[in-house]
C-alpha cells in the first residue's frame, strides 16, 4: 500500500497539461446553459427587473392620484399637464411591465386554452382601456393606481413564482456542478495530462486524488480509499473502494489516490441519468396538477360570465353608466388565477427535490401521485429484500468452544480461498471485527474442502463430503441444525478436525437489515406486504417468516411475475412492486406503481415510475410518506387560490354594495396577492414535514 501511495505522488509531479482554448469554450457553454435553466429561460431575471422599475414608475401614479390623496388626507402641487400624470406613466407601465403578460398569453389563445396569462391580460387590458377612455372622455375617474398596482403585484408574484420554483429545483442544478471540468488522464508511459472531462473515453484510465470530485462512472484498477457518495445514494457513510469497486462521476474521493478505468462517459454516467429522471418528473403533470390546469382556464369563462351577470344585474339596478362598467371591470381584473396556478408547481418542484435527495428519483409523476393509494406492495425478493449475495445467516458451535473463535478460525482457514461460500464466512468474521489466528500449510481438498494447521493440529472446513471424506456423521443438535437449514434450502458448511466436528454455518442469500423495519412501517401505514420470488417455497417460507411478510409467491418465472400482479389487481388491490428493473420490468410496468432498485447506478430504467437509488426497502415507506405529503399540500394550495377567487368575485360583482361593500381592483389585487404568498409559503412548509410523518408511531 505504501508503495502505491509512492507511486502516485510521483506521478503527480509529472506534467499537466492547460485545457485548450476550445475546452474553456465548451465549458463557458456548458455554465451559460446551466445559467438559463436556473432562471427558466430568464423569466426569473426579468420579472424581477420590469417588477422593481414598475414599482419606482407607480409612485408619481398613487401620489397624484385622487382618491389616494384623500384616503390619505394630503394634497400635492399641481403645475401644467399634472392631471396627465397617471396616464403618462400608466401607460409606460402598461407597455413596459404589462405586455410580457400579453406575449405569454398569445400561445394559450391560439390554442383555445385559456389559462392563467390569458386572465391577467384580459384584467390589465380591461383596465387599461376603461382608463384611457374615462381619460379621453372626461367621463369619471380611471383605473390608473389600480392598474399599476395590478402589474406590479402581478410582476412580484411571478418573480417571486420563478425564484421559489428555482430553489425547489436546486437539486438538479446542483448535481450540474458536481461533475469536474478536467479530468486528469494517465497515459501510456504513466504521465498525466490535464484534459476537459468530456474528452475522456471508454476505457481511458484517469487519477483521481486524493479530495477531489470523480470525473467519471468506472472500476478502481490501483488504490485504495473511502469515497462519499452521499450526493448520489444518500449513504451518509464514506463508502471503502479498493481495486474492482466501482465508482460514480461526481461523488467526492477521501484520502487516498484511485487510478479509474473509464466505464460511461458524459450521457451514459449514473449521474446524466439522475438529471435526466428529475427533469423529467419536473415537466410530468399528475392529476391534481391537471386539475390545476383545468381549473384556470374554466375560471377564465367564469369571469367571463360573472362579468356578463354582474352587467346585467347593475344596468337593471341603476342603468348603464360609470358604476357599472367599474363592477365589471373590478370583476375581470380580480379574476387572475395566479396563486392557482402556483398551487401546485411549486409543490411538484419541492417533492422532485426532496426525493432526489432522499434517493428517490422520480420519473413519473403519476407514480407518485398513485402511491398514497397503495394497499399492497410486492417485493421481489433476490436482490431486494436480500442483498443478493451469499452471507452466514446462522451457526452452531458445540459447548467446548466460544463462538466468536470458531467462527474467527474457520475465517482463517478460507481467507486464501476466493469461493462465495468461502467469502461469506471471512465477511461473516469482518463484520464481528475478530481477530484471525495464524494457521499453516493451507491447501484445498478438490470437490470437498480445505485443510490448514491450527496449533500444530489438521483443521478442516467443508461440506457433507469432506464429512464423508474424514468419517464422521452428524448427531444429536448439530443434525437437528442442518436439517433446519437444509429445509430452508440453506447451504451448510463445517469446522471440524478429523475426529470432532466443531461448529456448522448455514450460509444463504443474507437479507437486508432494513428489510424487517420497511415489512413493519409498510403494516404500520395499513399496507400489507407480499413477495416474488422464482427461489423455492421452502426458501420463500423461510425468508417471509422472518420478515412478518403477508403473501408469498414463490417458484414463479421471470415471464410470469406480472400475472401475479394482475391477481392482485383484479381483487380490488391498488399494487407496488418493487424489483430490479432487469427481469422484472413486464411486472413494473403492469403494477399501478412501479418501483425500481437503481444500486446508484442503473438509473435508466425504464420500466418503471420511481427508482431507489440505494436498493434500502426503507425508502418505499419515505416514498409514500413523499406522496401523501405532496398530495396534502397540493389540495390546500388549491383551497387556497380557490377560496380567494370564491370570496372577490362575489364582492367584486357587489353583492353586498346594498350594505356598503365594495371591493375595489387594487383591493382585489392586494387579497390576490396575500393568497399567492400564502400558497408560496405553504408549500416552502413541505420541506419540513419527515417523510415518514405519516406513520402512527413515529
Amino acid at each position: 500500500m505504501d508503495h502505491k501511495n509512492k507511486s502516485d505522488k510521483n506521478q503527480e509531479h509529472h506534467h499537466h497539461k492547460e485545457p485548450s482554448p476550445d475546452q474553456h469554450s465548451d465549458h463557458n457553454k456548458s455554465k451559460e446553459y446551466n445559467k438559463k435553466h436556473v432562471d427558466h429561460s430568464g423569466h426569473e431575471q426579468m420579472f424581477r427587473i420590469r417588477f422593481w422599475w414598475s414599482l419606482v414608475l407607480s409612485i408619481p401614479v398613487l401620489i397624484y392620484s385622487p382618491m389616494i390623496q384623500e384616503l390619505l388626507n394630503f394634497t400635492v402641487p399641481e403645475f401644467f399637464g399634472s392631471v396627465w400624470l397617471p396616464f403618462v406613466f400608466s401607460l409606460i407601465i402598461f407597455g413596459y411591465g404589462g405586455v410580457p403578460f400579453l406575449k405569454m398569453a398569445v400561445p394559450e389563445i391560439q390554442n383555445r386554452k385559456p389559462g392563467m396569462m390569458t386572465l391577467i391580460s384580459l384584467a390589465i387590458s380591461v383596465a387599461f382601456v376603461y382608463s384611457l377612455y374615462a381619460q379621453l372622455t372626461n367621463l369619471g375617474e380611471g383605473f390608473f393606481w389600480e392598474l399599476v398596482t395590478l402589474i406590479d403585484i402581478m410582476l412580484l408574484g411571478h418573480w417571486l413564482e420563478m425564484r421559489s420554483v428555482r430553489q425547489a429545483s436546486g437539486a438538479l442544478n446542483e448535481l450540474a456542478k458536481l461533475i469536474p471540468d478536467t479530468a486528469d488522464r494517465i497515459l501510456e508511459d504513466g504521465s498525466t495530462e490535464t484534459i476537459s472531462a468530456s474528452d475522456l473515453r471508454q476505457d481511458d484510465l484517469v487519477l483521481v486524488r486524493p479530495g477531489t470530485s470523480i470525473p467519471v462512472d468506472g472500476v478502481v484498477t490501483i488504490g485504495e480509499s473511502k469515497v462519499n457518495e452521499s450526493m448520489i445514494t444518500g449513504e451518509s457513510k464514506p463508502v471503502n473502494k479498493s481495486p474492482e469497486a466501482k465508482v460514480i462521476a461526481g461523488t467526492i474521493n477521501g484520502e487516498g489516490s484511485l487510478r479509474v478505468r473509464v466505464t460511461a462517459i458524459g450521457d451514459e454516467t449514473a449521474l446524466a441519468g439522475i438529471m435526466r429522471l428529475v427533469e423529467q418528473a419536473q415537466q410530468s403533470k399528475s392529476p391534481t396538477q391537471l386539475l390545476a390546469d383545468k381549473a384556470a382556464g374554466w375560471l377564465f369563462y367564469i369571469a367571463l360570465a360573472v362579468a356578463a351577470l354582474t352587467a346585467l344585474a347593475w344596468a337593471i339596478a341603476i342603468g348603464f353608466n360609470v358604476d357599472l362598467l367599474k363592477r365589471v371591470v373590478t370583476v375581470l381584473v380580480i379574476a387572475c388565477p395566479h396563486a392557482l396556478g402556483l398551487a401546485v408547481p411549486l409543490v411538484v418542484a419541492i417533492t422532485t427535490s426532496m426525493g432526489a435527495n432522499s434517493g428517490i428519483l422520480i420519473r413519473d409523476r403519476l407514480a407518485l401521485e398513485a402511491a398514497q393509494n397503495i394497499d399492497i406492495v410486492i417485493f421481489d425478493k433476490t436482490g431486494t429484500l436480500t442483498e443478493g449475495k451469499f452471507g452466514v445467516v446462522n451457526q452452531y458451535t458445540i459447548s467446548d468452544w466460544k463462538e466468536e473463535d470458531a467462527l474467527a478460525l474457520a475465517a482463517a482457514i478460507e481467507s486464501d480461498s476466493e469461493h462465495l461460500i468461502a467469502q461469506a464466512i471471512v465477511n461473516k468474521a469482518e463484520d464481528r471485527n475478530l481477530t484471525l489466528p495464524e494457521i499453516k500449510d493451507f491447501s484445498a481438498i478438490k470437490g470437498r474442502g480445505v485443510k490448514a494447521l491450527y496449533e500444530g493440529k489438521s483443521m478442516y472446513v467443508g461440506g457433507p463430503r469432506l464429512l464423508e471424506m474424514l468419517d464422521l456423521t452428524l448427531s444429536g443438535e448439530l443434525e437437528i441444525f442442518s436439517q433446519t437449514a437444509g429445509g430452508k434450502s440453506q447451504t451448510v458448511v463445517y469446522l471440524t478436525t478429523n475426529e470432532q466436528l466443531i461448529a456448522a454455518f448455514a450460509v444463504a442469500d443474507v437479507i437486508r437489515p432494513q428489510s424487517k423495519q420497511a415489512v413493519e412501517k409498510l403494516h404500520e401505514l395499513g399496507i400489507q406486504v407480499a413477495m416474488l420470488t422464482g427461489d423455492s417455497q421452502a426458501v420463500a417460507e423461510s425468508v417471509a417468516q422472518e420478515l412478518g411478510i403477508d403473501r408469498v409467491f414463490a417458484e414463479v418465472l421471470p415471464e410470469h411475475k406480472d400475472q401475479k400482479v394482475i391477481e392482485l389487481q383484479q381483487a380490488g388491490n391498488l399494487v407496488a412492486l418493487v424489483g430490479d428493473g432487469v427481469n422484472d420490468a413486464p411486472a413494473l410496468t403492469r403494477a399501478d406503481v412501479g418501483i425500481a432498485t437503481g444500486g446508484g447506478t442503473d438509473v435508466a430504467i425504464e420500466s418503471a415510475g420511481l427508482i431507489l437509488v440505494k436498493s434500502n426497502p426503507l425508502d418505499v415507506v419515505k416514498i409514500i410518506g413523499l406522496s401523501r405529503a405532496s398530495h396534502r399540500k397540493m389540495l390546500q394550495n388549491l383551497w387556497w387560490a380557490a377560496g380567494y377567487n370564491i370570496v372577490a368575485l362575489p364582492l367584486a360583482a357587489g353583492v353586498l354594495a346594498p350594505v356598503g361593500i365594495l371591493l375595489s381592483p387594487a383591493v382585489g389585487a392586494l387579497f390576490m396577492s396575500l393568497s399567492t404568498i400564502i400558497v408560496a409559503i405553504n408549500a416552502q412548509l413541505l420541506r419540513r414535514e419527515k417523510l415518514t410523518i405519516s406513520l402512527p408511531n413515529d
